[in-house]
């Protein structure tokens, strides 16, 4: 099945957001007030979970973002990437310096689809590598992998593992109350 996509973004679409994502960065970098981007086409006003990251080289310099919009999508990419560079309490701020050297990458999410699981197996066999973000939630815990961290988790034992540790829980965990949802992204990056 092809990934499904609440939005469709043309290549300029693209484009203008990657533009609006580096101008957020630069400007509050510099102190400067957010960037008043053009008045922007529909998809860009769109209500839709959106995530920026940021890499330097191969290694990961910072990624936030929501899964359910509450703000246009040109605000919400100038609002993640901002806050990608500055906010991640997994990296210290982004330096002005740093700025040229950066990629960034933006994933326009699909509305999430509750994915009912009675057993770890059915779960392991419903997931689609390479097209399904999942969002995790159990015990008050709550963890997401985009879809592309596919690319460093192939494996779809191992995916779910690494997403119920990055939630705080055990790498066996299965229970009753845990709440399962999958999304799918269009991605882009400017380099």
């Amino acid at each position: 099945m092809a990934p499904s996509h609440s939005i469709e973004l043309s290549e300029r679409q693209q484009g203008q957001l990657l533009g609006i994502a580096r101008q957020a960065i630069h400007n509050h970098l510099a102190g400067l007030a957010p960037p008043e981007p053009d008045k922007p086409a529909q998809p860009l006003r769109a209500r839709v979970g959106t995530f920026v990251t940021l890499t330097r080289g191969a290694a990961l310099r910072g990624c936030i973002g929501t899964l359910q919009g509450t703000l246009p999508l040109h605000l919400a990419v100038a609002d993640a990437a901002r806050s990608a560079a500055c906010h991640d309490p997994r990296f210290p701020a982004l330096q002005a310096h740093e700025l040229a050297g950066i990629e960034i990458e933006i994933a326009v999410l699909s509305p999430l689809q509750p994915l009912p699981a009675a057993s770890r197996e059915l779960l392991l066999g419903s997931l689609r590598p390479g097209i399904d973000g999942l969002l995790l939630e159990d015990r008050g815990r709550r963890s997401t992998f985009l879809p592309k961290v596919w690319e460093q988790l192939p494996d779809p034992e191992e995916f779910f593992a690494q997403l119920l540790a990055k939630a705080g829980l055990p790498p066996g965990h299965w229970s009753g109350t845990l709440q399962l949802q999958r999304y799918q992204a269009l991605s882009f990056r400017d380099r």
